[in-house]
């Protein structure tokens, strides 16, 4: 795991922002894995600002959406079909065949999850996977407890997790118990996954996550085994790392055939060489 420790949430975000504008540049027709959450909107921004001023193209990218609620239309104003649309889809020139979210309406929730673990294998597997990091360290909906050999299904909330989302809906008894996600083994298998953590509120779970074992009662923590997995936070997430100074002397010392600027089309390419 790579652990990119920069001075804010800006920094950081434009850093990954970078990192997935490479790929996108370097392979015009990847498949994204994409996450919702506070945490990536501004990342989102970026990109469509790329998307306008940079001409940043995805007219040929395929995506695949974490999770979705169960019973929530697309329509409805909390779910993930409508968040995406609202803070990156609908801004930028992708095609509606080629944009993945789980539906929470299916009437058949298994076999549903079944399809959708076909769909990215059809399409290739995914090349990266945006993700954040809950404060109890889950990823995706993938709650403590969670298998990490876990595929795409039906979890149930913790109650923190519904009191934590309380802020999406008008009350906390509409918060939906279930949700469809990918599982931990569902993003396990993706090339490159790129997590963000940004503020003091993260800072236990990042330190979980990087330093901790490698235990289901923390499903992040499974990315410790992933050879591409790239963590970026800002110095308030970073403030429970007992390496963190390691982790800056690193980033900042990086021998000539590693050193790579973020924003050149080369790096995932060039990264994903080195950790085969």
């Amino acid at each position: 795991m790579e652990i990119i420790i920069q001075p804010d949430l800006h920094s950081g975000t434009e850093l990954g922002a970078r990192i997935m504008e490479a790929l996108i540049r370097t392979k015009p027709n990847a498949v994204l894995g994409l996450a919702t959450g506070s945490t990536p909107v501004a990342l989102y921004c970026e990109l469509i600002r790329m998307h306008r001023e940079e001409g940043l193209d995805f007219s040929q990218l395929t995506t695949f959406n974490l999770d979705e609620y169960v019973g929530l239309s697309a329509k409805h104003p909390a779910s993930y079909h409508r968040f995406m649309q609202e803070n990156l889809l609908s801004h930028v020139n992708i095609r509606h065949d080629r944009i993945h979210i789980p539906d929470g309406m299916t009437e058949d929730i298994p076999t549903f999850c079944r399809d959708y673990e076909a769909a990215i294998v059809k399409a290739g597997g995914i090349d990266l996977q945006l993700l954040g990091i809950g404060h109890d360290g889950h990823i995706g909906f993938n709650e403590p407890s969670s298998s990490l050999g876990s595929r795409t299904r039906i979890k149930t909330l913790t109650e923190n997790t519904v009191a934590a989302n309380q802020r999406f809906f008008s009350s906390e008894e509409k918060v939906p118990l279930h949700v469809i996600t990918m599982g931990v083994g569902t993003i396990m298998e993706a090339r490159t996954c790129l997590l963000l953590a940004f503020g003091k509120g993260k800072a236990e779970a990042v330190a979980a996550m990087a330093e901790g074992p490698i235990t289901a009662m923390c499903p992040a923590s499974i990315l410790q085994m992933h050879p591409h997995a790239i963590l970026i936070v800002d110095e308030a997430a970073a403030s429970q790392l007992k390496r963190a100074d390691y982790y800056r002397h690193v980033y900042a010392n990086k021998p000539p055939f590693q050193h790579r600027e973020m924003q050149k089309p080369n790096f995932i390419a060039s990264h994903s060489e080195l950790t085969q």
